[in-house]
C-alpha cells in the first residue's frame, strides 16, 4: 500500500511540474477561461492534456528523441512553434474586451491548445529530461525511496491525474476572480498574450539560431 500510494504521488507531482509553471499552454488555457469560460478553458487543458499523451507514446517508442540529433528538424519546431504563438497572441489581443458568460464549449480552445502543445519544443524537451522518469518508473526517487518498477501503471495514472487536476482547478480559479472583479478578465487576457508574444519571439530567435 505504501509502495503503490508513493507511485501515485510521485506520478502527480511529475504531472505538475509539467503542467503548473507559467508558460505558453498556461496562458493560452488562462486566456480561453477568461473569455469564454471554464469549459473552454479546461477543454484547451484537455488539448494540452492530449498532446502529451501522444508526446508519451512517441517517447515509449523513441520517437521524441530523434528531434534533437535532426537540427533541421529541431528548428522547424521552434520556427513552427514561434509563429502560432504570435497568431495566438494576435487572438487574444483581440478577444481581451469580449467576454462570454457561456460555459459551452466549441472546441476552439482545445484545438489551440493541442496544436500549439505538439509544436511546443518545451514539451519535447521536458520528456526528453523529467518525463523520462514515467519510461523507467524503477528510475525515480521519491521522499528517499527509489519507485518500484511494478507500479509504473499507477506512476503514469497519478502523472495524467496531476495535470487533470490542474487544468480544472486553474481555469476555475481564473474565472471565479473574473467574475468578482471586472477588469481582471482583461488584464488576465492581455498578460496572456504578451506571454505568447514573447514566447513565439523567443522561439522564432532560437530557430533562426539552430
Amino acid at each position: 500500500m505504501f509502495e503503490a500510494a508513493v507511485s501515485l504521488v510521485a506520478g502527480v507531482t511529475l504531472g505538475l511540474s509539467l503542467a503548473a509553471p507559467p508558460g505558453p499552454m498556461n496562458a493560452v488555457i488562462a486566456e480561453e477561461s477568461v473569455t469564454r469560460g471554464w469549459t473552454s478553458g479546461f477543454a484547451a487543458g484537455l488539448g494540452a492534456m492530449t498532446a502529451d499523451a501522444v508526446f508519451f507514446v512517441l517517447a515509449l517508442v523513441g520517437v521524441v528523441a530523434v528531434v534533437q540529433q535532426y537540427p533541421t528538424l529541431e528548428a522547424a519546431l521552434f520556427a513552427v512553434g514561434g509563429l502560432l504563438m504570435l497568431y495566438y497572441a494576435y487572438g487574444a489581443v483581440e478577444d481581451a474586451g469580449s467576454f462570454s458568460e457561456s460555459e459551452a464549449a466549441d472546441g476552439r480552445g482545445f484545438r489551440k491548445a493541442f496544436a500549439l502543445a505538439l509544436a511546443n519544443p518545451y514539451q519535447v524537451t521536458w520528456w526528453l529530461t523529467a518525463g523520462v522518469g514515467l519510461l523507467d518508473p524503477g528510475s525515480i526517487e521519491a521522499f528517499g525511496y527509489s519507485l518500484p518498477a511494478a507500479n509504473g501503471v499507477l506512476t503514469v495514472a497519478g502523472f495524467f491525474g496531476g495535470i487533470l487536476a490542474w487544468i480544472t482547478v486553474f481555469p476555475a480559479s481564473l474565472r471565479a476572480a473574473g467574475d468578482r472583479v471586472d477588469a481582471f478578465g482583461t488584464a488576465v487576457a492581455y498578460a496572456s498574450a504578451l506571454v505568447l508574444a514573447l514566447f513565439g519571439v523567443a522561439f522564432l530567435g532560437t530557430a533562426a539560431g539552430v
